[in-house]
């Protein structure tokens, strides 16, 4: 079956997709907090710490533990994926276009896709902690994953700097 390109079909795709999860030792149903896979700082593009969740046996989405530390924020950034941060402690703020929505522990944060986005933490004294859900992986097997970074700017230099590419 092809993931992407020509010779993919919708209806493999979706015929490939087990009815069961069957977990191993490579894909075990349970990953410890101490197995999560920390993000290398050059793929993450802003202060923050991601930590994967990536050997559980999911075929749609990833999870991730992605911490970020006081007085400090994510980078701007936007993705065709949906994403869904839980607010496992911490507050904080996000802007999502032309809106900003404060949070805090217990909330969930949505992201559409295609947006350009970027998450605060309005403490200066104490991390922020999110339970990250994307459907990223759907996405990568369908051959249409994008993902774009202006860095740790502003909406207005991201909107500037990606202006061919905002329609």
């Amino acid at each position: 079956m092809a993931e992407s390109g020509p010779d993919f079909t919708l209806a493999d795709f979706l015929g490939g997709i087990s009815d069961t999860v069957r977990p191993s030792t490579a894909r075990p149903v349970v990953v410890r907090a101490a197995e999560l896979e920390r993000l290398p700082a050059d793929q993450v593009h802003n202060p923050t710490a991601l930590s994967i969740a990536g050997r559980l046996p999911t075929t749609t989405f990833e999870i991730f533990r992605q911490t970020i530390p006081a007085g400090e924020s994510s980078d701007m950034q936007r993705h065709h994926h949906e994403t869904v941060h839980y607010v496992i402690s911490g507050e904080g703020h996000s802007e999502v276009e032309d809106d900003t929505e404060s949070w805090s522990s217990g909330d969930f944060v949505y992201t559409p896709p295609w947006t350009w986005h970027r998450h605060y933490n309005d403490s200066t004294e104490h991390p922020v902690e999110f339970l990250t859900i994307e459907n990223s992986r759907l996405l990568g097997l369908l051959g249409v994953a994008r993902r774009q970074s202006a860095g740790l700017v502003t909406m207005a230099e991201a909107r500037a700097r990606f202006k061919e590419e905002n329609s």
